[in-house]
């Protein structure tokens, strides 16, 4: 029979096994603003930052993000990772989907590399 101190520690071990993220879970981090807009390893997104505008055209949007990340590796992110979820690369920096311009572009030159998310209406 289980002593009141031996179902405390199993206890206490179940629950902090489902608190223990399943392997790259820690990664899977998203925009506050943009639903389904994956956040790159390594960036941080600026809190308080974020501006939404609701239109009759649509949504315009611009969120901020941090890291030490070079901009080539952001870009190399958001190229392979974007089309997975429905946008059409455009050009440098720049994709569309669903009627919606989104544009990644550095802002700082310096480090930490500021990078600044742009979704509006086509």
């Amino acid at each position: 029979m289980l002593t009141r101190r031996s179902l405390i520690t199993a206890l206490t071990v179940i629950a902090a096994g489902f608190a223990i993220p399943a392997d790259g879970a820690e990664n899977d981090q998203f925009l506050s603003v943009i639903e389904d807009m994956p956040l790159m390893p390594g960036l941080i997104e600026v809190a308080d930052a974020a501006t939404v505008f609701e239109t009759t055209r649509g949504r315009i949007v611009e969120a901020w993000a941090e890291g030490d990340a070079a901009m080539s590796a952001i870009t190399d992110f958001y190229d392979a990772t974007l089309p997975q979820l429905g946008w059409s690369r455009l050009a440098a920096g720049s994709y569309r989907r669903e009627g919606e311009t989104l544009t990644i572009e550095q802002i700082s030159g310096g480090a930490p590399t500021t990078v600044r998310f742009t979704l509006t209406p086509d």
